[in-house]
């Protein structure tokens, strides 16, 4: 029988009973100590027939926040608020890993306790700006991490993994992409370091290699997951050979993690333009796959009976279809989605998308 949208998978410990996975979505609607809301709760619930759902990226210290409003997983009310949202998706017959999030150079002095200049590999600006409680803000020059500070940082992973656990989550995703910290760590382009954690592929590698030993021996290789985005040059980052450097990301994943989800691309739906070959990613890998960047529908089942994926995560068309599971199965039409109120609000463009059901009522 061939692989569909609709066939079910074992990711661990989880049964999923179909391929369509919820990708991590900023909504910047958490409250100001960073802690979601029960209408975070109504949300994931309403969107609990994905196979899996990824919580929007989660700041795992006060540091690594990065945008007005992004929530965190390192306080008490932050996990008192996430408890709630799993409980509202596990009712509703759902299954959600929590993304573990840094942003390291993409913050600004207002985010950091004291004001301080953010952390990253090395003292190089990205070119943008932060989203901060005063408008947009040049992001300014980071301070390199010092060779001590990094174990306190990957045991920082560590302790979000615990926290993210108690908190109800079926497991986690590292966020090794888009340009935050783990990313600035692996590209050349941000990491000019020349201690053992940069120069060649290896040592920039490291940092992940540790994190990834940490955040599993808390939750299990079965409950953990890592994203990566060889192509992405979003947050001012590149790297001169993503190919040799995310094949030896994915060989060093293999047998680690219970799956590996990649940004294929960079926001554009032409693969075939692509300097990466995913298929070798895939290959090094050599676990459960998870694709992702402008799939529709009909290019997500094409690459799951093609051998190219095993799941495939949706990300805006999430964000207006709550039920984008049964819109697939049934043929539906997707709607559009309020690009307006992606970023920050209340219910609206929130919560108040309508089903298919609903509009035919």
């Amino acid at each position: 029988m061939s692989t569909d949208l609709f066939s079910p998978l074992r990711l661990g410990a989880l049964q999923l009973p179909n391929r369509i996975v919820m990708a991590p979505l900023t909504r910047c609607r958490a409250n100001r100590d960073n802690a979601v809301t029960p209408l975070t709760a109504l949300y994931y619930a309403q969107r609990a027939s994905a196979g899996l759902i990824i919580s929007e990226a989660t700041q795992i210290v006060p540091e690594g926040q990065g945008y007005i409003l992004t929530p965190g997983i390192h306080s008490p009310a932050q996990i008192n608020g996430w408890t709630v949202v799993t409980e509202a998706v596990h009712a509703a017959g759902g299954r959600m890993f929590l993304q573990l999030w840094h942003v390291g150079r993409i913050s600004h002095a207002s985010f950091q306790p004291g004001g301080v200049a953010p952390v990253a590999p090395s003292a190089i600006a990205a070119d943008g700006q932060a989203y901060t409680f005063d408008g947009f803000q040049p992001l300014p020059v980071p301070r390199a991490l010092e060779l001590a500070e990094i174990p306190p940082l990957v045991e920082a992973y560590a302790q979000a993994a615990r926290n993210a656990l108690a908190a109800g989550f079926d497991g986690v995703e590292i966020h090794a992409a888009n340009g935050y910290l783990l990313d600035q760590f692996l590209r050349d382009k941000t990491n000019h370091r020349t201690d053992a954690y940069g120069g060649t592929i290896a040592n920039r590698v490291r940092l992940l290699d540790e994190v990834v030993s940490a955040v599993t021996a808390v939750a299990g290789e079965g409950r953990v997951g890592v994203r990566i985005s060889p192509e992405n040059t979003f947050n001012d980052i590149d790297d001169s050979d993503p190919q040799a450097l995310f094949s030896a990301v994915a060989a060093m994943l293999k047998g680690r993690v219970e799956y590996l989800h990649v940004v294929e691309g960079e926001d554009r739906n032409d693969l075939a333009q692509a300097r990466v070959d995913y298929a070798k990613l895939r290959s090094a890998f050599g676990g459960t796959y998870m694709a992702c960047c402008n799939y529709t529908p009909d290019k997500a089942a094409a690459a799951l009976r093609g051998g190219r994926a095993d799941l495939v995560a949706f990300g805006r068309p999430f964000i207006a279809n709550p039920d984008l599971v049964t819109r697939v199965r049934l043929g539906i039409a997707l709607a559009g989605g309020d690009a307006a109120s992606y970023y920050g609000g209340n219910e609206a463009g929130y919560t108040d998308y309508p089903t298919a059901t609903t509009l035919s009522n």
